[in-house]
């Protein structure tokens, strides 16, 4: 028998370090990524960043906590909200975009376990991000399922959320990478 200790927001928001908490699971985030995630993450946000700049409503979040409920607060690589929350110290509703960066310690929860989180809490689109493949795979929300729009190397893809449409190019993010 395994016994797991659980938790929630109010244990989370004591601890040292990067965590996550998913179903009330204690995750501890990985030590600092390599080079190679950190330098994708920051040519994705500037990426974004200069996509969604002439959409007024839109900001970008790197590493900044998602509390989806007491039990569950997911802390996503780069985060694009484009609808106004009013809390300050973490994002409190559905993304429009999440990109994760996948490295080797996180590809199964990215995968498989924030995926679905992702998918029933109705973010629109999620990005995952691959440094040793340079490439992206983009999945977008129909109906609370995601459906895979396509692996992106060397094109660009249309975003749309209920407040703007912007585009990024990925040979743009993959170019000197």
């Amino acid at each position: 028998m395994c016994a797991y200790e659980y938790y929630t927001y109010d244990d989370y928001i004591h601890w040292e370090g990067k965590w996550e908490l998913i179903d009330g699971i204690a995750y501890a985030m990985a030590p600092s990524p390599l080079k190679t995630h950190q330098n994708l993450l920051f040519k994705l946000a500037i990426s974004f960043g200069n996509a969604i700049k002439n959409c007024k409503k839109c900001k970008a979040f790197v590493e900044m906590d998602y509390k989806i409920d007491e039990e569950n607060v997911l802390k996503p690589d780069l985060s694009i909200l484009c609808k106004e929350d009013k809390e300050e110290r973490f994002i409190s509703i559905a993304p429009d975009i999440i990109v994760e960066v996948i490295s080797k310690s996180t590809a199964r929860r990215d995968e498989k376990i924030k995926f679905k989180i992702y998918e029933e809490e109705g973010v629109k689109h999620y990005v995952l991000a691959y440094p040793d493949e340079k490439k992206v795979k983009i999945y977008k929300n129909v109906n609370y399922k995601f459906v895979k729009e396509g692996d992106f190397r060397e094109n660009s893809y249309k975003f749309e959320t209920d407040e703007c449409e912007f585009e990024v190019d990925f040979k743009e993010v993959f170019e000197r990478f």
